[in-house]
């Protein structure tokens, strides 16, 4: 039997609990689960790490260093046209990226 479309996320204990009937596991027992996977993610995704993490059929998460960007002055203002404006320094930066693959 089909669900009702679901209209907002789903909350943690939301998550938890079907996962556990899903699985039959308890609801502690799936929660350990997502924390030892969470833990895993952190460890692949940190400095010392490969920097990136799939998990199979679902998504691969990658870590992207943006390198630093300078100032820049007289830059036309993409709001205003015609008119110019100063643009400050970004430092560089990491940034976390989510691919879905094939499943989703």
């Amino acid at each position: 039997m089909a669900k009702a479309p679901v209209k907002k996320a789903p909350t943690k204990t939301e998550i938890f609990a079907s996962v556990a009937e899903a699985t039959g596991l308890q609801k502690k027992d799936v929660a350990a689960v997502f924390d030892a996977l969470t833990d895993e993610i952190a460890k692949s995704l940190s400095k010392k790490g490969p920097q990136n993490f799939t998990i199979p059929g679902l998504c691969k998460i990658v870590v992207q260093h943006k390198p630093a960007q300078p100032a820049k002055k007289n830059v036309p203002n993409p709001f205003k046209p015609g008119e110019l404006m100063d643009v400050a320094a970004k430092p560089a930066k990491n940034v976390v990226k989510v691919r879905p693959l094939k499943k989703l």
